[in-house]
């Protein structure tokens, strides 16, 4: 195209000199020719946009990340001319289509249309634009074109996949953790509680049942730790749905993993996380088991990030609240790791809580957990590790 611009240009400075010295009716037909060349074109270009026509049709508008999903497009021309020059462009930021054709220019009779069968995956959790983004149209000497946007773009809400670990990289067995007995407590130091579901038979203290009339355990001074809490950060990092989206949506995938893989390994889950529409500012909950899955990932899916949100705050606050302190294991979420995250880290490391900390982020974790003596109970990693093969 910028070929024939410039043999265009040429030419029309060559009419434009033959003109100024030599004159005459075929030199000035010719000039004048040349000169109407980008008014025709412009005018051509308007044309076909007003007579073309897109149609899309996706097979969701509730998707989930990864995905395939049906979707089609027709390019279709209602006019008496032959359209020629028009090109599709599709959103590519935080989808793509599989299977897209070649780079074409498509040419259409009067009447024709062209259809399209293929598929789109989208990358990232969120509302986005899917499909056909813009149009670009070229005259028929192809010697200019104008970029149009879609007058209807199709958007989706896609939701963050729910992904199965085996195995959790950070803790090799945390079922056996969970599980642990404290077999050395003496008589003397026992006190009981109802049997619980769940209690090994060894805690059961005969004597309390006999005196009761139904089932005691022993509750031993300073019982083992039972349970997980997860806490995850709802604060959005950017003003750029590029930037942002990403983050969010591995955010998301990490904590529906972790969520998943305690369930099936029987350990109950508290949650945290910001939610600015709430009093408190803190949103809680409990996942017991696998029957809660299909509702807890119901609710990470309306999950909000907000820029205002004070990770830091939510943190202490929870803390002072001592709903952290029966937890055997607590899971961070994070965007990035700094020091006063590590602060609080390490209270919980001090009330012998093991600490695994995820924050996605390109910068170095792991250093952030070897300043302490207590490194060797907070564990970094980073979710491409412990989520690898599976993403």
């Amino acid at each position: 195209m910028k070929v024939r611009r410039g043999i265009w240009g040429i030419c029309w400075l060559l009419s434009l000199i033959v003109i100024s010295f030599y004159g005459g009716t075929v030199s000035y037909g010719i000039f004048f020719g040349l000169t109407l060349v980008p008014l025709i074109s412009f005018l051509y270009i308007l044309f076909v946009w007003m007579f073309h026509r897109i149609y899309q049709e996706i097979g969701s508008r509730n998707i989930v990340c990864g995905r395939s999903v049906p979707y089609y497009f027709v390019l279709k021309n209602e006019s008496w001319f032959a359209f020629a020059g028009i090109k599709v462009f599709f959103y590519s930021d935080f989808s793509y289509v599989e299977e897209l054709p070649e780079e074409i220019e498509y040419e259409l009779l009067p009447g024709e249309q062209y259809k399209y069968e293929t598929s789109f995956v989208c990358k990232y959790r969120g509302e986005y634009g899917v499909g056909i983004k813009a149009v670009v149209i070229s005259d028929f000497w192809g010697l200019f074109s104008i970029k149009f946007a879609v007058r209807e773009a199709k958007k989706v809400i896609a939701a963050p996949k729910l992904i199965q670990l085996d195995e959790l990289k950070s803790v090799m067995d945390i079922s056996a953790m969970m599980q642990r007995e404290n077999l050395q407590t003496t008589e003397l130091d026992v006190v009981t509680r109802e049997y619980a579901s769940g209690d090994s038979l060894k805690q059961v203290n005969w004597k309390a049942t006999a005196r009761e009339g139904k089932l005691m355990s022993r509750k031993p001074v300073g019982e083992e730790k039972r349970g997980a809490a997860l806490i995850f950060d709802t604060e959005r990092c950017s003003k750029k749905p590029e930037v942002y989206l990403p983050i969010e949506n591995k955010i998301l995938e990490i904590v529906l993993a972790l969520s998943l893989f305690m369930s099936k390994n029987n350990v109950p889950v508290s949650f945290f996380h910001h939610q600015n529409s709430l009093q408190t500012g803190i949103r809680q909950g409990e996942l017991g088991g696998l029957g809660d899955i299909e509702e807890f990932y119901e609710q990470i899916k309306k999950v909000g990030f907000d820029t205002n949100t004070d990770m830091q705050g939510d943190l202490l606050r929870i803390l002072q609240d001592g709903l952290l302190m029966d937890k055997a294991i607590v899971f961070f979420v994070l965007h990035e790791m700094d020091d006063e995250v590590l602060k609080i880290t390490y209270q919980l490391a001090e009330n012998d809580t093991i600490v695994i900390c995820y924050a996605v982020t390109d910068e170095n974790i792991e250093e952030f957990c070897t300043m302490s003596d207590l490194s060797r109970r907070i564990i970094a990693i980073s979710p491409e590790e412990e989520l690898e093969g599976v993403l």
